[in-house]
């Protein structure tokens, strides 16, 4: 599995680009979708999906034009769909004084779903605290996670937005304990970590 990240993007968030199997997939489109689909083509892949690890608008750019061009499915969990069609929800109203809002997402997901990428899963973990559908996409048999804004190489994300919640984003943290330490976390935003590390770095602050 290739990773690409197309950063920076917009409001300083990674977008990354999974490449495996002549199949494609993008997390978190904070990127123009023009420089995400002149690099999917660049790969000689095709785009199947756009996942999302939670609803904030910093990381959700791109995705009712990638939609169009493509006709690829976005993806969320369930608990955070509401965020997209709603501008107070998704913070940016709250951030820029003015309402953003966005199609209805395709696919639902929940707790333990796996998405195919060229014959790879990627499984779904879902992880609230930071929003009520915060999840990471686990791919274990790349040692491979991507933390969206859980958990950062310096710290852990903010729990004060909507559907945020400090004491439930310190429990989601613990659960990271479970996965092996020397597993690559790629999160929303800063560079990529060990697990073990940053987690250390996240309960010691």
């Amino acid at each position: 599995m290739k990773i690409i990240n197309l950063f920076p993007g917009s409001y300083n968030s990674n977008c990354y680009i999974l490449v495996h199997g002549g199949e494609a997939v993008v997390i978190d489109p904070s990127a123009s979708a023009k420089s995400i689909l002149s690099r999917v083509e660049q790969e000689g892949a095709a785009l199947k999906g756009i996942l999302l690890t939670h609803g904030h608008f910093d990381h959700i750019v791109s995705i009712d034009t990638l939609r169009r061009a493509c006709q690829v499915p976005l993806m969320i969990h369930k608990e955070d769909s509401e965020m997209l069609e709603d501008g107070v929800k998704n913070a940016f109203s709250l951030f820029f004084g003015q309402d953003i809002s966005y199609k209805p997402a395709e696919r639902l997901l929940e707790n333990g779903d796996k998405i195919s990428l060229g014959g790879m899963d990627i499984e779904v973990v879902h992880l609230p605290g930071h929003s009520k559908g915060s999840v990471c996409y686990y791919i274990p048999g790349e040692r491979t996670m991507f933390t969206g804004d859980l958990l950062f190489a310096q710290g852990y994300g903010r729990a004060d937005l909507h559907g945020g919640n400090a004491f439930t984003l310190r429990t989601s943290l613990c659960a990271l304990r479970q996965y092996p330490g020397n597993i690559t976390i790629y999160p929303g935003h800063g560079e990529a970590a060990l697990l073990g590390n940053a987690l250390d770095v996240a309960f010691y602050l």
